[in-house]
């Protein structure tokens, strides 16, 4: 047999041999045990090598005497298989962007251990995008050179020392609400909460306090927050700064009455 029999094996494996040459190269096989060998090697990798079609595999034996050709040729494959493999990767990255924007988040309220029944976040009612950071300690409206928007309410708790200043902005969705902490300790877990006038409770934001604090001796620097409810300001009867102990239990920082 010739050289180009024994180059049939690969070709033979993948099924790309026409009905002629497939008899040809069995009754080859059939006397030759070096491609016998060969062949037997190459059954875990035909499903790798399936991805290479019959035309390609015909340029491949072809230019097995040309070095420089065989060169150009692997090299064209190989490109080849590196666009597809870009295309199936924009094609995931696609499909993860759409799958991505159909999710949603869901929202748990912590619980305290008092009667009064506390509501998460309302889905009806839009939720602002909430801001946070340290501040220095505002004197009132227009504190830093910007006006803030809405009824300002100040508050000093006279046990805890927590100082807020609240504003309170009406919207078509119900109320925003802008507030500052100061002289609130850390480090420890608090949380907002809307009682409205029928007694119901709402959490409507949660964050955590650093050991130095806020508004304090080691960190001067107040903190602003920025939360959202469907309640609207006359429906409120108080807003409540809770600090949340390890256990789930709240206690009051300071109480805003409206």
């Amino acid at each position: 047999m010739s050289r180009p029999d024994h180059m049939d094996v690969a070709a033979y494996a993948l099924g790309v041999l026409d009905e002629q040459d497939t008899e040809r190269f069995e009754e080859h096989l059939a006397a030759c045990w070096a491609c016998a060998a060969e062949l037997e090697t190459m059954v875990p990798v035909v499903g790798l090598l399936s991805d290479i079609d019959g035309e390609t595999m015909m340029a491949l034996e072809q230019t097995a005497t040309d070095p420089a050709l065989l060169n150009r040729t692997l090299g064209a494959v190989r490109a080849d298989r590196r666009r597809t493999r870009f295309r199936q990767m924009l094609a995931t990255a696609a499909a993860v962007v759409v799958f991505g924007g159909l999710t949603g988040y869901g929202f748990v309220s912590v619980t305290d251990s008092s009667s009064t029944p506390i509501a998460g976040p309302t889905a009806s009612a839009p939720i602002d995008p909430q801001t946070s950071g340290p501040t220095a300690p505002p004197s009132g409206p227009g504190v830093g050179g910007t006006e803030e928007e809405g009824d300002q309410v100040d508050a000093t708790d006279p046990t805890t020392g927590v100082q807020t200043t609240v504003f309170l902005v009406k919207r078509d969705y119900g109320t925003r609400i802008n507030f500052s902490l100061r002289k609130l300790p850390g480090p420890r877990v608090c949380r907002l909460v809307v009682i409205r006038k029928n007694a119901e409770a709402e959490v409507v934001s949660s964050w955590s306090v650093p050991e130095g604090g806020y508004g304090t001796n080691t960190r001067p620097q107040g903190l602003e927050l920025s939360a959202s409810t469907s309640a609207v300001v006359g429906d409120i009867k108080q807003l409540q700064v809770q600090s949340v102990d390890a256990g789930g239990v709240a206690s009051p920082l300071v109480t805003v009455p409206l």
